[in-house]
């Protein structure tokens, strides 16, 4: 059976911070591979500044073409919205039964994981790799039997701090994929 990695995010846009996380979980850990679930609206944030779907997929899929380990996943786009962890990991396994799927989050999701539908059934149904996440204190989620925590470098890069520098003009090409900062350039994306 296939141990596949669920990077879940809006990855708008992904960034350097993404793809070491992902290689670390894949490297430090014992997945096959790794997936970026690109979600078209995450319930509990607000959708201001969110370019479409296709948009952030494609900069997801340029972030990652040349590297076997990862792929992109667009399931989220075809649910119904908001879509739901819960019902995004039921389609898959049955989709997919000969893969064990691993929830890749980081530690900043336990103070409000109470409020995600189904929760508690989530964690005794899968397993979370979680990675530190600067700012978050110690919660009593990170002790469950269903949560692996991984001592990954603590990544300080955020999307929203991308976005307003490349809103003031800044040069962002460090902090985002070649490719993907090429396209966001030809795109316009995030400018005034």
């Amino acid at each position: 059976m296939k141990k596949t990695g669920l990077l879940f995010g809006s990855f708008n846009p992904i960034h350097v911070g993404h793809l070491m996380i992902a290689g670390y979980m894949y490297e430090f850990s014992d997945l096959d591979e790794l997936w970026f679930v690109v979600s078209p609206l995450n319930p509990l944030k607000e959708k201001q500044s969110l370019l479409s779907d296709h948009h952030r997929l494609e900069m997801v899929n340029l972030a990652i073409e040349d590297d076997t380990r990862f792929r992109s996943c667009n399931i989220e786009f075809k649910m119904p919205q908001p879509s739901y962890t819960i019902h995004t990991l039921t389609w898959l396994q049955e989709k997919y039964p000969n893969r064990e799927f691993v929830i890749i989050s980081g530690t900043d999701i336990f103070p409000t994981f109470h409020k995600w539908k189904n929760w508690e059934m989530l964690l005794e149904l899968y397993t979370f790799y979680v990675y530190p996440r600067p700012g978050t204190k110690d919660h009593e989620l990170t002790r469950h039997a269903s949560v692996k925590l991984f001592d990954a470098p603590m990544v300080e890069i955020s999307a929203s701090f991308i976005r307003e520098s490349i809103q003031q003009g800044k040069n962002m090409s460090y902090y985002l994929p070649e490719k993907t900062y090429r396209y966001i350039q030809e795109m316009h994306f995030y400018e005034k």
